[in-house]
């Protein structure tokens, strides 16, 4: 089962998406959008940076736990992982992003 973006509004009336593996689990989630086209526009930032190893921003929260951010070519944060258990876990997330993210169709639950 191949992986998908899920686009969604909040009750806000803001728009994110989440990127999700073929097995459901959520490997990427966006930040917040004023716009459902802005929303879009990052999702297509996620399909082109994906494929960029330099723009995976490896991190480790304070509580210890790995984590990545997914950058744009301008430092802009596209979106960010949950945490991890190991720093191989978070790389097999990394890797779950590349191969998910450029052929990732869109469900749209706006």
């Amino acid at each position: 089962m191949a992986g998908k973006f899920e686009l969604k509004k909040s009750p806000s009336g803001k728009f994110m998406f989440n990127l999700k593996a073929g097995n459901g689990q959520i490997i990427l989630t966006s930040q917040m959008y004023a716009t459902k086209a802005s929303a879009a526009n990052g999702i297509e930032s996620v399909r082109k940076n994906s494929q960029d190893d330099s723009r995976f921003d490896r991190k480790v929260a304070k509580n210890g736990e790995p984590f990545f951010s997914l950058t744009s070519s301008n430092g802009q944060n596209i979106g960010k992982s949950e945490s991890y258990s190991s720093a191989s876990a978070m790389e097999n997330g990394v890797a779950s992003v590349k191969k998910n993210a450029p052929d990732a169709p869109v469900a749209d639950n706006t």
